[in-house]
């Protein structure tokens, strides 16, 4: 019990000081335990930490705030207006969709202290005195890659601690080129260590696969950290690991969201997916077990009409590229196969299982329009996004825990980009043509940068990358509806300001520019 409260002290030291503020007797005695014995001596079981550790890295990434929130929210992707008195939420969600968040917002402080404290839990387990098995530090070694990469992504500087470091000892921080040759330092030697895993259910863990995957974001992202041109034939290599270890895409889109195995899912986490399904779903929208949606989430517009077809209307044939999705009418709603519900881009009427027209709470047609207002909308309006649909009657209680974190098909865009970017422009245009021949899009002719960051919307939307992919293309600060005009072009916007708690506990920390 001794170590597990060390463990925690530590912690709390490296996340932030909030309690100390919350304490209202600060004086310590010689005897109080929290000054007693505090030296890391190891961990007990690290199979245990390990297995928190993959536990608490998927909780983070099922949250629809937080994390999801700062990636996915503050794009083009995903708005969330307020309804009425509904998401309102003191500006946390429209704040973020227009660029206008400050240091305080409700979403830092968590997003950094659990990143941050998943990187020490990682760094425990591979310390030697936790006497981990190859294997268990290999994976310790990707988890701590992962989480230090979005520390990074976001906000540009990495505190870091030694297990071994005291607990009042101030962690060191790592600029963004030392954050980043330690992130590909630990994914070189976790791929050394980590299982071989071909596409399967086995796909829950870390393996070689899901570690070049990664390998290969960095890398592509790496100009943003080190100033330097990416090595864009060492991305088209771990790309074809990847596809070495046996993934590849595969036709069906929505059934890639299903949890069955696929040729595509690298990495997928044992994490509910009811926000993912319910938060966009106007509150009469039900399936089996699940009481109604939410009826926040929406996309803009102008990301919906990235996609070819109907501007107005997404019924089944009203576009042929099959990732936009269908809206079930009168006459393909299912009780036992889509409950009404439609994938993808939800836009028009909707109906329910037995192909009845759906109504607001006021009576009238439940149509979804493509015109939406950040603070004043009802709640008919706003083009929703459903890509985990609960076809088997699932609601936001039952146990469907998979959603995806890495998919082959980001993986072949990558590969594709790095070629654009290299000179190859006729290899990645076959390469982005595979993809949207399979995907039943029209082939391009020729390819742009444009073209590319579009590509990469189509295929990969709500899945967690679209604020890294608009940062990479420099169209982070471009306008968008809603954005306030003062943000667009502000380069300060590209990373977050550090939370003001976590300056105060680390003096190596600097503020980022801007906040």
């Amino acid at each position: 019990m001794k170590k597990q409260f060390n463990i925690n002290i530590a912690l709390l030291l490296l996340i932030s000081v909030t309690a100390f503020y919350s304490c209202s007797d600060l004086e310590l005695e010689a005897t109080d335990s929290v000054i007693q014995d505090v030296t890391f001596t190891g961990l007990a079981d690290t199979e245990e930490s390990l297995n928190g550790l993959y536990s608490e890295t998927w909780g983070m990434l099922g949250d629809q705030g937080n994390f999801f929130a700062l990636n996915e929210v503050t794009t083009d992707e995903q708005v969330v207006p307020t309804r009425g008195s509904d998401w309102g939420d003191n500006g946390q969600w429209s704040s973020l969709h227009d660029h206008k968040w400050k240091v305080d917002h409700n979403f830092l402080l968590p997003t950094w202290n659990q990143l941050n404290s998943k990187v020490l839990k990682a760094t425990q387990i591979i310390s030697p005195l936790s006497n981990a098995t190859p294997q268990q530090i290999a994976e310790a070694k990707f988890l701590r890659a992962f989480s230090m990469y979005f520390v990074l992504d976001l906000w540009g500087q990495n505190p870091f601690r030694e297990a071994t470091d005291a607990p009042t000892d101030t962690p060191i921080v790592l600029s963004a080129a030392e954050a980043y040759a330690f992130i590909l330092n630990d994914l070189d030697e976790a791929i050394a260590g980590l299982p071989e895993i071909a596409p399967s259910l086995a796909t829950k863990g870390a393996s070689k696969a899901a570690a070049n995957f990664l390998k290969a974001k960095v890398i592509l992202n790496s100009e943003r950290y080190t100033g330097s041109a990416p090595n864009y034939s060492a991305v088209i290599s771990a790309v074809d690991a990847v596809e070495a270890s046996g993934f590849a895409l595969q036709s069906g889109y929505f059934q890639l969201f299903e949890p069955t195995a696929n040729n595509e899912t690298v990495l997928y986490g044992q994490i509910g997916i009811g926000n993912r399904i319910w938060n966009g779903m106007h509150y009469n929208m039900v399936s089996a077990d699940q009481g109604g949606g939410w009826n926040g989430f929406s996309t803009l517009a102008e990301f919906y009409d990235l996609f070819e077809g109907e501007s107005d209307s997404n019924y089944l044939g009203d576009s042929p590229d099959e990732r936009r999705g269908w809206v079930p009418d009168a006459t393909t709603a299912n009780a036992t196969t889509n409950h009404g519900i439609g994938y993808g881009f939800l836009v028009g009427q909707q109906y329910d299982k037995d192909g009845v027209a759906l109504t607001d709470r006021a009576g009238d047609p439940l149509i979804y329009s493509r015109d939406l207002s950040l603070y004043t909308s009802n709640e008919a309006q706003g083009i929703r996004v459903i890509k985990y649909h609960p076809y088997d009657g699932s609601g936001f209680n039952s146990f469907r825990a998979h959603e995806t974190i890495f998919r082959f098909a980001d993986a072949h865009l990558m590969r594709a980009e790095a070629m654009l970017r290299n000179g190859d422009s006729g290899g990645a245009l076959a390469e982005v043509n595979e993809l949207r021949v399979l995907r039943g899009a029209t082939p391009f002719s020729s390819l742009s940068l444009d073209d590319m960051i579009d590509e990469r919307g189509r295929e990969l939307y709500v899945e967690f990358f679209r604020r890294n992919d608009l940062l990479r293309f420099g169209q982070f600060t471009k306008n968008w509806e809603f954005k306030d005009p003062a943000a667009v072009g502000d380069a300060n916007k590209n990373l977050f300001p550090i939370p003001l708690t976590a300056l105060l506990s680390n003096p190596n920390l600097v503020q980022n520019p801007g906040y």
